[in-house]
């Protein structure tokens, strides 16, 4: 793969040494958090479309549901939090799985059409049900104690724990990817027609991998609930979708990177310009995303690949 060369090994080296020492820095703990949330979130829906070719536009009820989860397990039933995320990522899990085995009967935009149609209906549920607060959605939410012994009330020492799970999935989804399976997947997203006539069951390899991205998103809501403290109808709103795919088409879909730089521009730029511009922060993302688009059609990352394979072609002719 082109994103474990060994020009890209020591670039994720550095990234984890410097999200090792981020605290010792001055960085806002709580920050980078929250951007290694929806990096996790971002690599999850990048699972999906990038490497299997399937677009969703309901990503945010695994996402927000089980943000809901995690924040109702934790305060209304005293669940330690590593319980409590293993339920968001479950329940996401089980949800993906149903909502998996109406979408990939259709293809295209119609897959697309029940995904958002699915979400939309999640979305209800969470307005009207009394477990998730409403339109107050759930506050307070505490970080409790991991395995009852190590409080992560400190922003440090949740910090770290953010850190462990990001880089644990991201080396998961590395191996996915790069393994047999992954093959077949990017072969369906390549021409999935061959990949039927060589006798691959399509329909069971997209389900799993609907399945395991679903997974994934219900794993980055349910840290975020941890990390901020809250579950709100934001996390399910059919925009955040919208987030995540810009995220993912901002930094590169099908590569391993992409999608963490693109959540690292989109999360540092609502940071840094919501309080000073307020509402235009969408507007100052949407004409940085339209320029992506027609300035680096496979996303940042992408584009640097590409540039980086040309430039070995070039000197091995």
């Amino acid at each position: 793969m082109k994103d474990l060369s060994k020009l890209t090994r020591p670039t994720y080296l550095a990234v984890l040494v410097l999200l090792l020492v981020a605290p010792l820095l001055g960085l806002y703990p709580v920050f980078v958090m929250k951007l290694l949330c929806f990096a996790l979130f971002a690599c999850a829906f990048n699972l999906l479309l990038g490497f299997t070719g399937l677009l969703s536009f309901g990503h945010a009820a695994f996402f927000g549901f089980a943000a809901y989860v995690t924040g109702w397990c934790v305060k209304s039933l005293g669940a330690t939090p590593e319980l409590a995320v293993l339920a968001g990522a479950l329940v996401a899990a089980a949800m993906g799985l149903v909502v998996g085995l109406l979408a990939i009967r259709r293809q295209g935009i119609y897959f697309a059409m029940i995904t958002l149609a699915l979400a939309q209906m999640v979305f209800f549920i969470c307005l009207q049900a009394k477990f998730t607060g409403g339109e107050d959605g759930l506050q307070g939410v505490p970080r409790g104690s991991l395995l009852g012994l190590l409080s992560l009330a400190s922003d440090t020492t949740m910090y770290y724990v953010v850190v462990a799970v990001f880089v644990a999935c991201f080396l998961a989804i590395s191996r996915i990817v790069t393994s047999p399976f992954g093959q077949v997947l990017k072969m369906i997203r390549e021409n999935e027609p061959r990949a039927i006539s060589l006798g691959y069951e399509v329909d069971k390899y997209k389900l799993l991998a609907f399945v395991l991205s679903a997974t994934l998103a219900g794993l980055a809501g349910s840290l975020k609930t941890l990390v901020m403290g809250f579950a709100t109808l934001t996390d399910v709103h059919w925009s955040m979708s919208g987030e995540v795919i810009l995220m993912g088409l901002l930094g590169g879909v099908g590569t391993f990177f992409g999608p963490v730089f693109g959540a690292g521009i989109v999360i540092a730029l609502q940071d840094m310009l919501a309080d000073k511009v307020g509402a235009w922060v969408n507007v100052i993302i949407g004409v940085i995303f339209v320029v992506c688009v027609l300035a680096f059609r496979k996303g940042v990352v992408g584009e640097l690949h590409a540039w980086l394979e040309r430039r070995r072609a070039r000197n091995a002719s």
